[in-house]
């Protein structure tokens, strides 16, 4: 069996949830987790290797001379040494091995390559494939001007010059070659690595938006249950409470229990749609009574109820339940806030491309009157989202409209939100 892939850790070294392979190669992990003693392992192998320059350079008789072995190892050392920082100051020793390449040229040696060789692959991991290559041209053409003056000049042969030259070229054109490869590669995992934690960002984001745009949903609907449900019990207990009529007060009490029934049966219906694994169930519970059902509770409980229809209601179901949230929206908050009104007057007008509801009550108590509670916000989200317009307000002391206007197209389907036109209305 295969191991099982292992978390690879964001930059602050937190585990970002990300389910990567682990790199292959046991060396290759060692010098990802260990990157000093990487790279001083990698400067004394540069150092050895380019520690026969130094011994050739002693026994070669040129015009020269005053280049002597020491200088050339000290220029060596420090080269060797600037590996060290390679990854954070790529460009400094690409300069030291750029000097030690020239020392070596006048030196007439052809070794001592190796530290220009590592200095190209430098570039071209930790920096771009562009400074890389301006690297080797400079190099290059540092090396072919130097030795063509010495040449010229008499201070060289013209055999060592040229072979320092090739030598040193060669192993630069090798160094950036390697390096443009690993480091296009390099480049292009942290890319790919860096869009998957977006990614995984933009997803975690959407399940917050999805997971707030469902609690916001729960709320409306608990809101639209239990507070038209529990005001209509509240007015009929309150009134079989004060009637000395025990007939009229059983009555009361009967319906306050139905009343109950009814919300209880709602609120089990949206549980069960929250408990459904499938994901086919209704999103709300849907009841094309829904208008009919909250001006009968509210005559029940005693209310002056009047309901005016125009034309038949043919609407898409989101706009016929959103026209019975406003209608049991606009009651409820008539009998909490108005409960010495004489007349509530509900208005359905039905039009061929969209229903307009209107909802007028007096005996609005001053103290009561609000701009908007919890009902009204859940009231806009829901209008807004079958692509209506909503307003509420006082319109005469003591008196309060609610006035809502769902359009839909003419082939059933509820327009988007932007769509909607908003309708003069009536002061």
């Amino acid at each position: 069996m295969s191991a099982a892939p292992q978390s690879v850790a964001g930059p602050a070294g937190t585990d970002d949830g990300l389910r990567l392979p682990r790199p292959p190669g046991v060396i290759r992990r060692f010098w990802a987790r260990h990157p000093i003693v990487a790279d001083v392992l990698v400067a004394l192998v540069v150092f050895l290797t380019a520690l026969p320059s130094t011994v050739v350079a002693s026994n070669v008789r040129t015009v020269s001379a005053p280049l002597t072995t020491g200088v050339l190892g000290v220029v060596m050392i420090a080269a060797c040494a600037m590996l060290v920082l390679r990854r954070r100051w790529p460009r400094a020793v690409f300069a030291a091995a750029l000097c030690t390449s020239l020392a070596c040229l006048l030196a007439a040696t052809p070794f001592g390559s190796s530290p220009v060789l590592v200095a190209c692959y430098t570039l071209a991991v930790y920096r771009s494939s562009r400074a890389c290559w301006a690297g080797f041209g400079i190099l290059a053409t540092a090396l072919l001007v130097v030795a063509t003056a010495a040449t010229s000049a008499g201070l060289l042969p013209f055999s060592a010059s040229a072979n320092t030259v090739l030598a040193h070229t060669v192993s630069a054109l090798v160094g950036s070659l390697v390096g443009v490869n690993v480091g296009n590669r390099k480049r292009y995992l942290e890319a790919v690595i860096d869009r998957s934690r977006q990614l995984l960002v933009e997803r975690d984001q959407q399940a917050r938006l999805a997971a707030d745009a469902e609690r916001r949903r729960i709320a409306r609907e608990m809101h639209d249950i239990v507070s038209h449900s529990l005001t209509v019990i509240v007015a009929l207990t309150e009134g079989a409470a004060a009637t000395d009529d025990r007939e009229r007060a059983r009555a009361a009490g009967a319906q306050a229990a139905a009343t109950a029934r009814t919300a209880l049966r709602e609120m089990r219906a949206m549980l069960g749609v929250l408990r459904d694994e499938r994901g086919d169930a209704p999103l709300s519970p849907v009841d094309d009574d829904a208008v009919a059902e909250a001006i009968d509770r509210a005559r029940q409980a005693g209310f002056p109820v009047t309901f005016t229809l125009s034309g038949v209601v043919d609407a898409p179901r989101a706009v016929r339940f959103a026209l019975g949230r406003i209608v049991q929206e606009g009651l409820t908050n008539a009998m909490r806030h108005a409960p010495r009104a004489t007349s509530i007057d509900v208005s359905v007008v039905s039009l061929a491309d969209a229903i307009a509801v209107e909802i007028r009550n007096d005996g609005v108590e001053q103290t009561s009157a609000s701009g908007g509670g919890y009902g009204l916000t859940g009231l806009r989200e829901r209008v807004a989202h079958v692509g209506g317009t909503l307003s509420s307000g006082p319109v005469a002391p003591g008196r309060w409209r609610l006035h809502a206007h769902l359009p839909f197209s003419a082939d059933g389907a509820a327009p988007a939100p932007d769509a909607a036109r908003p309708v003069p209305e009536a002061p």
